[in-house]
């Protein structure tokens, strides 16, 4: 597990009253990647994040309530830690702004800053948003109720296997994975949907797969291309997308999403979420 006890993560901090982009706290993709087995794919994607809990004041001094979704390109050299853009967030709470679009500016400069690269950043009332990203589920096979044994709770690619048969097209899900924060330990829960081409992959062996995270620590990011590259290297399809939908925590949820080719992932939220 890569070692954050040099950074400020995990240490007791303060909410402050005025707005302050010191507090998004940058982490170094390379250093999160490091203790990745064989991250050698060139992959596509972005890591979408859910922040429901984000209010100003308006020139009246009227509170403002949106949810805001950031769209974190995989290309960027930084990640920013989770608990950090909880504290800045909340730093805007008795900011004064004259309109949405000058929040969403301010959100867009503070936060390219600390991720070192162009940021999309979207708001949306909070009545509208279900239009936007509606609760549901996409078209696929749910791995869940296969009734298999599980004796691993570290990832481990001998889980992975492909079986005969011609080449298929298709979305298998799990709502069963679980992964640990790398500073804290704390439990990260969420689900995973594996799109692909190619020989079909066993699915007792890919939910056994998913599984074996229970104990991994590490971001939702780096979980999710590690399980990319793990699938693309042992089963080897000719397209391949992994999506990750995490549940919030601290208000915020994380998605990342990764694929061997330019594709959107489908536009929803998790029951859970």
């Amino acid at each position: 597990m890569v070692d954050y006890s040099d950074t400020s993560l995990g240490h007791v901090t303060r909410y402050g009253a005025e707005l302050d982009a010191e507090l998004l706290h940058p982490i170094g993709r390379s250093k999160a990647r490091q203790n990745n087995r064989a991250l050698d794919v060139a992959f596509l994607g972005f890591d979408l994040w859910t922040a429901y809990e984000l209010s100003w004041l308006n020139s009246r001094g009227l509170p403002q309530m949106a949810i805001a979704e950031l769209s974190v390109s995989c290309k960027s050299p930084n990640i920013v830690e989770s608990k950090s853009v909880k504290l800045y967030l909340n730093s805007l709470n008795q900011a004064t702004f004259d309109s949405w679009k000058t929040v969403q500016a301010r959100l867009i400069k503070d936060f390219s800053a600390a991720i070192e690269f162009p940021i999309e950043i979207n708001l949306y009332p909070i009545d509208t948003y279900n239009l936007q990203r509606p609760m549901s589920m996409p078209s696929g096979y749910c791995l869940d109720s296969h009734d298999v044994d599980i004796k691993q709770y570290t990832p481990d690619t001998q889980l992975l296997s492909v079986t005969d048969g011609a080449a298929t097209t298709e979305t298998l899900y799990s709502h069963l994975l679980r992964t640990n924060c790398p500073v804290t330990n704390q439990p990260d829960w969420g689900s995973i949907y594996v799109s692909y081409t190619g020989a079909p992959i066993n699915k007792d062996g890919l939910l056994a797969y998913i599984v074996s995270y229970r104990q991994h620590q590490d971001f939702h990011e780096q979980c999710i291309e590690q399980v990319f590259q793990d699938i693309w290297h042992v089963c080897q399809p000719s397209r391949l997308a992994v999506y990750g939908r995490y549940l919030r925590r601290g208000g915020i949820d994380i998605n990342p999403f990764r694929s061997s080719y330019q594709v959107l992932p489908p536009s929803f939220r998790e029951v859970r979420q």
